[in-house]
């Protein structure tokens, strides 16, 4: 019996990480859950059954993010809000009481110059504009843009730089983004090699010089909720983003405000 006492006594504990173990985030600032209006979530059910898996993970609150993109998808205000309400209702009909709120991830082209002259932007609680560029060639007018975000008295925020592959030669551009007063956000995928070894080179770079501002899942559909769980599971995430001032907590305030007024989820 002494035996069997100490056996279990000096047991290792498992290697296994709790599935909560994006709770200390709270918010994910970037996805693509609110249906059928881009490349990501196809239908209101899809979307219910991403949120439940990604609370099971910890997250709790949603700042959904479909992409605006001139002539490939041609979102606005309208069509935003009309897939938000949709989602929001499908959650509750399915008792589920996710905090749902919307923005948009901006493509800088010449649809999004158009909305800053409009001020037109689909902007986050807490005034941040999400801006991302062509996976295949710099855009050229990127400090222009965040000049211009800047002057609508908006604070921008550039979507995954870890993927941008024309930049990986170059550490000293993240420092001029940044310089230019424009905050960085991880996607929580590129701490694994789901984007590719280099894309993991400089996500780890740039967040052991505490170059990150953000965290979010860019959750499109169910490979990379399983890539996510994934991370989830195996990856010291908390520790990971250490060396990183990771703002998403602060986005609390923000989120319960806009849903007080009404403006939200």
């Amino acid at each position: 019996m002494n035996f069997l006492t100490n056996l279990f006594k000096n047991k290792k504990p498992s290697s296994v990480r709790p599935l909560a173990q994006l709770e200390f985030l709270e918010v994910d600032m970037h996805n693509h859950l609110l249906p059928g209006i881009d490349d990501g979530s196809t239908s209101v059910k899809n979307s219910i059954a991403y949120i439940q898996e990604l609370q099971r993970l910890g997250l709790k609150k949603f700042i959904c993010t479909p992409h605006i993109m001139a002539g490939v998808h041609p979102n606005n205000k309208s069509t935003i809000e009309e897939a938000q309400t949709a989602l929001v209702q499908g959650l509750k009909e399915n008792g589920n009481g996710a905090d749902i709120f919307a923005a948009a991830e901006h493509m800088i082209d010449d649809g999004l110059t158009s909305l800053i002259q409009q001020d037109e932007l689909c902007v986050m609680p807490g005034g941040y504009v999400l801006i991302e560029m062509s996976y295949l060639s710099e855009s050229k007018a990127l400090f222009h843009i965040i000049l211009d975000i800047q002057k609508l008295g908006y604070k921008p925020i550039l979507a995954h730089p870890e993927r941008y592959n024309y930049y990986h030669g170059n550490f000293n551009i993240y420092k001029q983004i940044k310089d230019a007063g424009c905050l960085l956000q991880l996607n929580l995928l590129s701490l694994s090699r789901y984007y590719g070894v280099d894309s993991k080179a400089i996500a780890m770079t740039l967040l052991k010089s505490g170059m990150y501002d953000f965290v979010g899942t860019d959750l499109h559909h169910e490979r990379h909720l399983e890539a996510l769980k994934n991370i989830a599971e195996k990856y010291p995430v908390r520790d990971m983003l250490k060396t990183s001032p990771i703002l998403n907590q602060t986005l609390l305030d923000h989120l319960d405000s806009n849903k007080s007024q009404g403006i939200a989820g």
